[in-house]
Formats: C-alpha cells, structure tokens, sequence
C-alpha cells in the first residue's frame, strides 16, 4: 500500500555541496521558524564537521511538501565514512545524486551509486554548483550517464531527471540554458515536484507483523542506546513486547520503552510509526546494527547489514612524557580513556577496540587515518591526554597468500606537476589505471596499498606547491605488492629540557626544518624538527648565546626564523615514525622517541640488531 511518505538520500563526493542543498530544503519549505537563528550547513552538528566542512555522522530530517513527509538522509561523502553510507541507503527508495558542475563523478560517488543500484534505488541527478567559472555541465552528464552504464544500472535508473542549479544560492531547474541566465527568481520547489513524481512511494505493509532494521545507533544518556531504522512491516508502538533477533542469531523477548518520530532536525516522543517510515526506538541496551526488532508472534530475521571491516589500527596508551598533565588535560589515565572508548563504542560500529600489551594501552582499529583521527581529535578537545604510536596497515591472508587493503586513488594536479605525482606515487606501489584532462589540470586514477598513502598527502601538496586534490576509497584486498620506503629524512631530537631560545634555532636552521618556534618548552626526547639527511640528529634547543664585550644587541631584531611546520592530528599520524608516539592533549600535538633518553634508544638499536 503506497504511503504519502517518500524516503531519499543525498549522495555526493565530499565537498560538492549536499549538506548546503539540504539547508535550502529545510528552509524553503518552512522547517525553521521565521525568527529562529540557523547556522549554515545545520545537518553537519559536530564540531569537526563544521570545521572541515564535510559531512562525517549520517543524519536525517523530514520536511512536508504537499502533504507528503519526505526523509532526507544526509550521507558522509568520505571514504572511510563508506560504512554509514552503505547502512542509510537500506532505509532509502530512491537517492538524489549531486555533481559537481566543474569536477564531475568522484571515486566516491561510484562507490555509493553501486550500492545504491544494488539496493535497485532510483536516482534523481543534480548537477549542483552551475554558477561555478569553470562549469561544464554538458559533459557532466554525459559522463554521469557512462558512469551508470559502468555500474550496470538498469533500465528505469538510466532514464534518470537531470536538474541544474546552486545549492548555496537555494535553486533548481530542468532546462539546462535558464540555469545559465542565474537563479534569480528560481527556488527549490521543481527539485520537490520531481521527488513526488519520480522517487516511488514506500510500499511496506502497515497492517502485517512488526519488523523493523537497525541501521544506525545513537546514545543518550537519558535513556540510554538508541537504535534508528526503517519500519519495514507492521507497526512500531511504544511500550510494547517484541522479538530482538541479533545479527548472530541470537533471539530473545524484550520491551521497547519509547519510540521518536523525526520531526524537522529534532526528535520527539510518539506513541506509533507505521511501516515505509523511519524511527527511533530506546529500550534495548543491547542493539547493534543489523539487528532486527519483530512481532513476537511472527519474529522474522531481515538480511543482515554488512558493516565495513577495520583495515588500519593504531595504538594509544597513557601520556608519560615530561609535560603530562601540564596542557589543561582533564582525564590522563588508562581507567578514563577506556571509559572514553567504551562509550564510543557504542555508537561507532566501524571502531573495534582490544587490550593492548601492557595495561595502560588499547590497540584501536577503523577504517583508515581520517576515521582514527576524527576519534583523537574529538578525546583531545574533550580534555582526553594520551600517546598514540603509528598507525599499522591490516593484513589478511588467504589460501596461503598475503592480502593487504588496497584504496582507489584520484588525483588532481596541474599539468605541469603530473610526472611528480606519477613518480612519487610509483615509489609506493600505486598502479596508474587511468589519466584525463580536464582543463588545466590532469585526473589520475590509481590503485595504491592503503599503507603507501600514509604520508603521501604533504609529499603530493609540496610536489605540487599545493594545488593538488586527493580522493581515495577502499577497493578491495589485494596480493601483497612488497615494501614500500619510509620516511626518507631522519628528525631533529631535543637533547635536554628547557626552553627553545632564538640564538639555539639560528645556529642550527641550516640542519633542516623546526617544528617549534622561539620561546616554546621542550624536554628531552621530544622531536623538535626534520633533518636535511636521513639520520636523526640530537640538538640543543635551549642554547644561550654567552655574553661578550663585542656582541650586536639588535641581530635578533633584524634576522627572521622561517615559520616552524606545525602538526594537525591527522598530520602527525602520517609523520609519525615507527620508534615515535604523538602526544596528545588539549592545547598541544607533540612527537617524541619512544625512548626519551639516547643512551635508551642505542641500547634498544642494539637489541634489535643481535
């Protein structure tokens, strides 16, 4: 029985502006009050993401449209973020694609499509940014279309409505050359007309049995796990006895104490949700993704939701450097971080968290460097003080062979700069698939070990002097391709505590690049720079110049020390060398030794050679 619901989620490659179309929705269709204060990019809550302007945590809203309730699902658009897409696109039945008018279909974007065609969703393309200078839409389309045949769409996917307009300016059309005279007088509306007529209608049948999908988790500590999906059968009421069939096959009685209705941004309390529509529910302290909640008459399992295997680990443990507790951190020990990461757990079923070695340390595992990093960096701003060491690729094996996680990798660089990039990406095992221009710069298309692109990041932007744009998303495993170089120069390594003077970093900015200007408090072990050669080298930072009769007062003034190189979270996880850690706190991301003291770190050499 068709419903006056429809269920679409937005899908588009980072930054091509589907969290920005999504504010143009909700606002042209009444979902703010006339007075309320709203931020730009609404749907993207957390911190982080606003920072970065990218979508991180899949989301959804609702917004009224002629009588009809239509569920937008906001995606993630990053790769390792894949997983949540993949989940969301199971409670959807048609998805509006966003391109970029300039860049055209990402890696990404294939990646999504196919799940999407997989779940036999119909697509709505909008080819967003149409203001941009370097637009060209005509070919966008086209290569849209060849993107679909490659995906194998099927016959009803490759008859798919094209729109053009501007998300930021809030306007959609269907003719190509009124896109082009500018949106004044356009608004959003024709976008709506077409989810009614073209997105089918949800067909589930309210009056069978209860079933219902977990696809994503949330927690409050209110009420505790909260479990969000798609009722897919029957009725979801609150107070109710029902089946919670798990992911492993588990099957048990239990309570459901509340079910939310999403209302605009928020969620409220609601006494039922009828089958082709989406839903909260609390009162199982023990759901997971995947899970089904039944009729306890009729507990029929769905298919299990795959969730993305981890592909990199990453182990933390307790700060114990010189400056522990020193930078305002709020929670320094091993019962606080495991607490932390507990939490978390709950919510982030990409995460798998073990022991580590010694008591005091865990061994994280996700999907790659910017999902462990987003993780750090959110403990760090919590008041969290720990160490993290380098990351580590994970490798499977298979009838004897071993496989290792391989990422699809595109690059975007100017013309000039192609034969850099080709280079320095063949020194980490990456395979050149395909190359294309595209105006003044050239796209190429890679398959690379995950673990040759830890570091490749800086050495691409300082090949390129920073023009280049790099996309990646996990491909499949792969054999083995052998050894890839590490970090070519060695570091600078503070030989005693103190403070970094200028008279110290003068003298010795001919050895390589700081990582810490004048005035700042080093210890010893700390790595305060990078070497112009391959070896590491101790230095003494807090050097003072001895007074002498003959000495100029004003030298200081005049000679300027180049800005020293600082180290965001996911920096310093590409940097980081196998005998380092990163600390990390509130106010600071420092990397030091293993082994603080030198006669430490000879003796652990030596062990290691015998």
């Amino acid at each position: 029985m068709a419903q006056d619901i429809r269920n679409i989620a937005i899908i588009a490659h980072v930054d091509h502006g589907k969290t920005t179309l999504v504010d143009g929705l909700l606002r042209q269709t009444g979902t703010f009050r006339l007075n309320q204060e709203v931020n730009d990019c609404v749907m993207d809550s957390n911190e982080l993401e606003k920072e970065r302007g990218i979508t991180i945590l899949a989301k959804n809203t609702v917004v009224n449209y002629k009588g009809t309730r239509i569920n937008i699902i906001d995606t993630p658009g990053h790769a390792d973020f894949g997983g949540e897409v993949e989940r969301v696109l199971s409670m959807a039945d048609g998805v509006l694609l966003l391109v970029d008018a300039a860049e055209g279909p990402m890696p990404q974007t294939r990646f999504v499509l196919h799940k999407a065609f997989q779940h036999h969703l119909k697509p709505i393309v909008l080819v967003n940014k149409i203001d941009k200078v370097e637009a060209r839409p005509e070919e966008v389309v086209n290569e849209v279309f060849d993107l679909f045949i490659d995906l194998d769409a099927d016959e009803a996917a490759l008859e798919f409505p094209v729109f053009y307009g501007s998300g930021r300016q809030g306007w959609a059309c269907k003719d190509l050359a009124d896109a082009r005279k500018g949106g004044e007088g356009k608004d959003l509306m024709t976008l709506f007309d077409a989810i009614l007529s073209y997105i089918p209608a949800p067909t589930d049948d309210p009056a069978g049995p209860l079933q219902f999908r977990v696809t994503t988790l949330d927690w409050s500590d209110y009420v505790g796990r909260i479990g969000i999906g798609r009722v897919h059968r029957g009725v979801m009421k609150s107070a109710s006895r029902v089946a919670h069939l798990s992911r492993t096959g588990v099957k048990k009685e239990t309570n459901i104490r509340g079910v939310l209705r999403f209302v605009g941004l928020a969620r409220e309390e609601t006494k039922e949700v009828a089958a082709g529509d989406l839903c909260a529910i609390y009162g199982i302290e023990d759901l997971q993704i995947g899970d089904t909640v039944a009729s306890v008459e009729q507990p029929d399992a769905m298919p299990v939701i795959a969730i993305d295997e981890p592909t990199m680990s990453i182990l933390m443990r307790v700060n114990d450097s010189p400056f522990a507790g020193r930078d305002g951190g709020k929670f320094l020990t091993s019962r606080h971080i495991r607490e932390r990461l507990e939490k978390e757990l709950r919510v982030n079923v990409a995460l798998r968290v073990e022991p580590g070695d010694t008591s005091d340390s865990f061994m994280l595992s996700g999907r790659g460097v910017m999902h462990l990093g987003f993780l750090i960096e959110t403990m760090r701003r919590e008041g969290f003080e720990f160490s993290v060491a380098k990351p580590q690729v994970l490798f499977k094996e298979e009838n004897g062979e071993k496989l290792e996680p391989i990422e699809y990798l595109t690059v975007d660089a100017p013309g000039g700069s192609v034969g850099k990039v080709i280079e320095i990406l063949g020194s980490r095992k990456a395979e050149l698939l395909k190359m294309d221009k595209k105006g003044t710069f050239t796209r190429l298309e890679f398959t690379v070990p995950a673990r040759g692109l830890i570091g490749v990041r800086s050495r691409l932007l300082n090949a390129t002097a920073g023009e280049a744009t790099m996309h990646h998303v996990f491909h499949g495993y792969g054999a083995h391709r052998g050894t890839i170089e590490e970090r070519i120069n060695g570091v600078l390594i503070s030989m005693a505590g103190g403070s970094a003077t200028f008279y110290a970093l003068d003298g010795l900015r001919d050895r390589g690049t700081f990582f810490v200007p004048e005035g700042t408090e080093v210890y010893e072990g700390m790595v305060v720079g990078e070497n112009c050669k391959d070896n590491d080298l101790c230095v003494n930072l807090s050097r003072e110049k001895k007074a002498t009769n003959v000495r100029s007062s004003t030298k200081e003034t005049f000679v300027k020390m180049p800005p020293p190189r600082v180290f965001g979270v996911e920096d310093a996880l590409e940097y980081v060398g196998e005998d380092e850690y990163i600390e990390m706190t509130p106010k600071a991301v420092r990397l030091r030794k293993v082994y603080l003291r030198e006669s430490d770190r000879k003796r652990n050499d030596r062990r290691q050679t015998v």
